[in-house]
């Protein structure tokens, strides 16, 4: 999709999977980050991934790799600013890597919903809970992430609740992540 770009989060700790580099990880015989490439490929222009390790070994999926620009792992915000600071886009779709069965319009619903309302950010939701990592934002709002994270802010959904935004309503199965060890068997 013209004007959309997307970022795949793969720069966390790993804590939860015993510090493994969750993007990495063998789900269902692929990594992870190759199921989540896949499904967005046809959504977006461009694919940047952040990561903080292994960059060598997320380099070779063809995508520009993106460290953070703040110290310390200060969580996927800090993915979330590298990424608009580098892609050119007019939008910027965020996802973790750790969600396998993304939807393949993902992209499309988010933007049609921030258009329509005319805002600057759209979350996914299921009939349970908001999806605060998988969403869309306008580029314009890198500045206005850069504040907050200048104010030692870390939390995506106290960052969005900044933003005025729209909820877009999907299956919860497309949002099933794989968080620890456990969650490779399902």
């Amino acid at each position: 999709m013209q004007g959309v770009a997307a970022v795949v989060l793969a720069g966390g700790q790993g804590r939860r999977m015993g510090g493994a580099d969750k993007g990495l990880i063998d789900y269902q015989g692929r990594p992870l980050i190759e199921w989540v490439l896949a499904t967005l490929a046809p959504q977006v222009s461009e694919i940047v991934i952040s990561a903080n390790r292994n960059l060598e070994r997320y380099a070779a999926y063809g995508r520009r790799v993106l460290p953070d620009t703040l110290p310390d792992y200060p969580g996927p915000l800090a993915g979330v600013l590298a990424a608009l600071l580098a892609v050119t886009s007019d939008w910027l779709l965020v996802v973790p890597c750790d969600t396998p069965h993304l939807p393949a319009d993902l992209a499309l619903r988010l933007l049609g919903a921030a258009q329509l309302k005319d805002v600057p950010l759209a979350v996914a939701e299921d009939a349970a809970r908001v999806h605060h990592s998988c969403f869309i934002v306008r580029a314009d709002q890198r500045d206005h992430l850069a504040a907050f994270l200048a104010r030692g802010e870390r939390a995506v959904r106290r960052w969005q609740a900044t933003l005025p935004s729209a909820t877009v309503r999907f299956d919860a199965a497309a949002f099933a992540n794989i968080n620890r060890p456990d969650d490779l068997e399902s």
